[in-house]
């Protein structure tokens, strides 16, 4: 009896415990947005512009994009079009520009179209944020040294708290001086480089840091 009275003591305060940590997480993520970047088809295999770890990526957005769905909070996709001439991927009226299934907008989701690697750039999407109170970004998408980088580093000069969930975000091999770069090396630099002097532009953290609150 003393041994089930104990048991059901530890019991409830765990509970307890649970229900506080996942209280203090719903507070901290007070005036705070998902921002998913051009997770859009051509980037996935078959695409007209595959990237390294796509799919590894866009299931990572999709498990953030989960949480901040469960809770009630604020996402918004940016949806990329090209319209500069000599364009190969991300064309107007093709399957390849679609938003991919992963992260496929629901309900009353936010949907910005860019036309320029920086998100804020010809949009509404500052406005947009301005009018929803939202003080700080959670940022996953794709490619990590282009349209996410850039946007970041935006977010920024606006005033916004940026976190990065790094094993969210993907690239593609690059050239520099005639030999080749890979994605890994790529994106580890982009996202050791915005986070740098005290995580200046932004914090990176993994998809389970930020599931486990930190």
């Amino acid at each position: 009896m003393k041994n089930l009275f104990k048991g059901i003591f530890t019991l409830c305060l765990t509970l307890i415990s649970l229900t506080t940590i996942n209280a203090q997480k719903k507070k901290s993520m007070e005036n705070t947005a998902l921002l998913i970047i051009d997770v859009q088809n051509d980037y996935f295999k078959g695409g007209n512009m595959t990237l390294v770890g796509a799919e590894e990526a866009g299931k990572k957005t999709q498990q953030v994009l989960e949480y901040f769905r469960k809770n009630n909070l604020p996402v918004i996709n940016i949806k990329h079009i090209a319209t500069n001439e000599g364009a190969t991927f991300f064309l107007p009226d093709t399957k390849g520009a679609e938003i991919n299934s992963l992260v496929e907008p629901k309900n009353d989701e936010k949907v910005i179209i860019k036309h320029y690697p920086n998100s804020f750039r010809d949009t509404d999407l500052l406005e947009y944020l301005q009018s929803k109170g939202i003080k700080n970004l959670v940022i996953t998408g794709m490619m990590t040294d282009v349209c996410v980088e850039s946007t970041t580093r935006a977010a920024f000069d606006f005033g916004f708290n940026n976190t990065i969930i790094g094993d969210a975000t993907a690239t593609r091999d690059r050239e520099l001086y005639g030999k080749v770069v890979k994605a890994e090396e790529v994106q580890k630099s982009f996202l050791a480089g915005i986070s740098a002097l005290g995580n200046l532009y932004t914090r990176v953290i993994t998809t389970a840091d930020f599931l486990n609150g930190k």
